[in-house]
């Protein structure tokens, strides 16, 4: 009789196999589907909602960290939810016999317990991998650029060198944001920069989208140090992302990604003594920023005490 039940059981499970199968080779076949894809998935998903068309050498690995972190995410997922539905058909209830029960399956037990280690620890490296790369600094960068900002403005002061240990970044040219003019920061495409950020009051933080992160400018002795390398040329908008005072919001400024024989001849007039819209107009560029526009601050307006306005009036 014992035999006979064995038998049984054997059996069922010998008939559950072909599903598992048939469940397994469909997973592998979308895996293997969206792996052999690559960089396309993204593109075909809108980026998984991770902002696309980065600027940077930088911006473009975060981007595929993202996306292969998300094709794994699906991948582990789907396979998770295919082995529910299997047990829910497979062990549903069909009168009044229960289905084979299993307990103490060590491999599996096993297989659970290892599975998500992996799967963080490859995901780990990888970010480690990553970060390390976009938080690299160079010893000698083709150019180094100093950001400072201020409440409610930037600064940005072309050095002609990094400031490390000793050594102190001397600043050839400056281009000073005002009220009514936008400052547009000027770089080459194709070379190392280095950004030096400081703040002359609170913290403020620098933020260009297309370079998919933003840094935070702090002020005293703390300099925010980090390097890329721009291959697409174009004006791209940048703000200040951390709130900051009154005007925050009207912290705008412009990068302007210029080949390299362009910006030498900007540096070189800026040299020479000409304005950032002069220089700008020598290479053959807009004068003034073409992605924002100044806004309306009334700052010289009483707007907020309006002239006769009598203490307590509620005006």
């Amino acid at each position: 009789m014992r035999e006979g039940q064995d038998h049984n059981v054997s059996a069922e499970r010998s008939k559950a196999r072909p599903v598992a199968v048939r469940l397994a080779g469909v997973g592998v076949a979308g895996a293997l589907l969206l792996v052999l894809s690559g960089c396309d998935v993204g593109s075909h998903v809108d980026g998984f909602g991770w902002p696309q068309n980065g600027i940077t050498e930088q911006s473009k690995r975060m981007y595929d960290l993202w996306i292969g972190s998300t094709v794994a995410a699906l991948i582990v997922g789907v396979f998770v939810w295919a082995l529910i539905f299997w047990c829910v058909i497979r062990y549903r209830k069909r009168g009044d016999k229960l289905p084979v029960q299993t307990r103490f399956n060590m491999p599996m037990e096993f297989l659970y317990t290892i599975a998500p280690i992996l799967v963080v620890s490859v995901l780990f490296y990888y970010t480690a991998i990553v970060q390390t790369d976009v938080n690299r600094t160079t010893a000698d960068p083709a150019v180094t650029v100093e950001v400072e900002a201020f409440k409610w403005n930037w600064q940005f002061n072309y050095q002609n060198g990094p400031t490390e240990g000793d050594r102190v970044g001397e600043t050839v040219t400056s281009t000073l944001g005002t009220t009514e003019i936008i400052p547009i920061l000027v770089l080459p495409t194709g070379r190392t920069i280095r950004f030096e950020e400081t703040s002359r009051d609170v913290i403020h933080s620098f933020w260009v989208p297309e370079l998919l992160f933003k840094r935070d400018v702090f002020p005293g002795n703390v300099r925010n140090v980090f390097e890329v390398t721009i291959d697409q040329e174009g004006a791209y908008v940048g703000r200040c992302a951390e709130l900051c005072g009154t005007y925050h919001s009207m912290m705008n400024f412009e990068l302007r990604a210029v080949s390299g024989d362009e910006y030498d001849r900007f540096i070189a007039a800026k040299q020479a003594g000409q304005s950032t819209q002069q220089a700008l107009t020598a290479i053959g560029e807009e004068p003034f920023a073409t992605t924002t526009s100044p806004f309306p601050t009334r700052r010289d307006e009483a707007n907020f005490n309006p002239a006769g306005a009598g203490a307590g009036t509620g005006n």
